[in-house]
């Protein structure tokens, strides 16, 4: 369980790392910065996140979950206040910033985090 946790958090953190070296507007100052900022984000995504995806609920539904771009562009900007190191320049970088590391983070916990005993992929 806890190898589980922090392959999950390294590979998160090379994500951020990565998505800092190819979108422009987003900085990370180093591996260090990343890993405290995936924990940043995660703590962000995990209590205001719920609550306003929560609450605009409506509009997600209204604009076919379009909405969520925007929702998670504002998580990642104030993430990116909290965290040393981390800092996103703009609401465009932190759309493509959010959308980038949405797909590149589950593409490496996939590939790097070990599953579960009794895990079966189809």
């Amino acid at each position: 369980m806890l190898v589980h946790i922090a392959a999950s958090w390294l590979a998160s953190a090379l994500a951020l790392w990565i998505v800092a070296q190819i979108v422009p507007g987003i900085e990370v100052r180093g591996f260090g910065a990343a890993l405290a900022a995936t924990v940043v984000i995660a703590l962000v995504n995990g209590t205001i996140g719920v609550v306003l995806k929560f609450l605009f609920f409506p509009v997600t539904l209204l604009t076919l979950g379009l909405f969520l771009l925007v929702l998670n562009a504002l998580l990642l900007k104030l993430a990116s206040l909290f965290a040393p190191g981390f800092a996103v320049h703009g609401f465009i970088p932190a759309v493509l910033g959010s959308v980038v590391l949405t797909i590149l983070g589950s593409l490496l916990r996939h590939m790097l985090v070990p599953g579960r005993p009794g895990t079966t992929y189809l």
